[in-house]
């Protein structure tokens, strides 16, 4: 998610938090009205805090990497923000930031359906998806917390959100742990919410504040934002987060606790969002703004990052999050800038898809 989009959706849950009022306005179009005003001032905090990569570190072409489009997602202003592909069955799930609709792209088809409407359990927006080992789907509403979904039925199974009263909050992306765990990043607050397989079971509540980075965070300008992305690894012993304004990637001990900002070799995360972190050490990373993936190799302990791969093209059209899937890489085309939340005046989006990256 971008610094723009995020901070245009801070400020409209604060408003519905009860934030005094600029207008009797309805809800949608306050909220409109809450993009529009912010998208200047997030268009200048991105700026002076996310600079493209090529600032930190050398700038390729897509070179030998064959961008394609694996699928394309139905409506006019869908703006997708998040991916989830289920192994088991290798359908791909797409999150609308736009209205929080749900997509499900099944294999072989070349353009998604509606799986969760808009609206779904008043849902109004989808950041972070993923799919679980027993095949539930986890979407995050960035304004309100997280729900989980029987992928067979569209059934809601639990959901928890942040305790009211927590106006300055922004719950975005999600990792799986292999115990059942999840954790989700909240970028204007700088923590790591826990919902453990035990709460899951229990249906609902209120999200756990695991980890607080922000004791680790290097200080930030005003209305940006930190933690972005989240991953885990194999084996649960640590979680990796990226801090998308400063550019810095930090490792969180699972066991004991401890934070540490991870050494990075060749460059820096700024703009860093999705983050996929294979068996093997392997870190792919989506930088939105600048139309960048990069790719690092992570250290058999997870507190050194070297950078080993850059792809640089305006075809990714600010690729917000992505998904490694067997013989190639899916990337979310957000589309942000074309008349999105990203800019609400500028632009005109083409046809909204899911990218095929080959080759990286």
């Amino acid at each position: 998610m971008t610094q723009k989009t995020k901070r245009a959706a801070a400020e409209s849950a604060a408003v519905e938090e009860g934030a005094p009022k600029k207008g009797a306005v309805a809800t949608t179009l306050r909220r409109r009205s809450v993009l529009g005003a912010a998208s200047l001032a997030g268009a200048l905090a991105l700026g002076a805090a996310a600079p493209a990569p090529a600032l930190a570190r050398p700038q390729t072409a897509s070179g030998d990497a064959r961008i394609s489009t694996a699928f394309a997602l139905p409506g006019a202003k869908v703006y997708p923000e998040g991916i989830a592909a289920d192994p088991r069955t290798h359908t791909v799930y797409v999150g609308s930031y736009a209205d929080g609709t749900v997509y499900r792209a099944r294999p072989g088809r070349h353009e998604a359906e509606v799986f969760l409407p808009s609206g779904t359990d008043g849902r109004r927006t989808a950041n972070g998806l993923r799919v679980d080992a027993r095949g539930r789907l986890w979407v995050t509403d960035s304004t309100k917390g997280v729900a989980v979904y029987d992928t067979a039925t569209g059934r809601r199974l639990a959901h928890f959100e942040v305790a009211a009263g927590t106006s300055a909050r922004f719950v975005n992306d999600l990792a799986l742990t292999p115990d059942g765990t999840a954790y989700l990043t909240d970028s204007s607050r700088g923590v790591i919410y826990r919902v453990t397989p035990r709460q899951l079971a229990a249906g609902s509540g209120i999200l756990t504040e695991a980890y607080d980075l922000t004791p680790a965070l290097r200080p930030r300008p005003s209305g940006t934002f930190s933690l972005n992305g989240i991953t885990s690894d194999r084996a649960g012993r640590y979680l990796l987060t990226v801090d998308m304004t400063a550019g810095d990637l930090y490792r969180v001990d699972l066991r004991t606790g401890d934070v540490c900002r991870v050494a990075l070799t060749g460059g820096d995360l700024k703009a860093a969002d999705g983050l996929d972190l294979a068996p093997d050490g392997t870190l792919r990373v989506a930088h939105n703004a600048t139309n960048t993936l990069t790719r690092w190799q992570v250290g058999a302990d997870g507190t050194r990052a070297r950078l080993t791969r850059t792809i640089t093209d305006p075809s990714l059209q600010i690729p917000t999050t992505l998904a490694r899937v067997p013989g190639r890489t899916l990337v979310v085309r957000s589309q942000f800038d074309k008349g999105g939340p990203m800019d609400p005046g500028t632009g005109t989006p083409t046809t909204f898809t899911v990218a095929s990256v080959r080759g990286f």
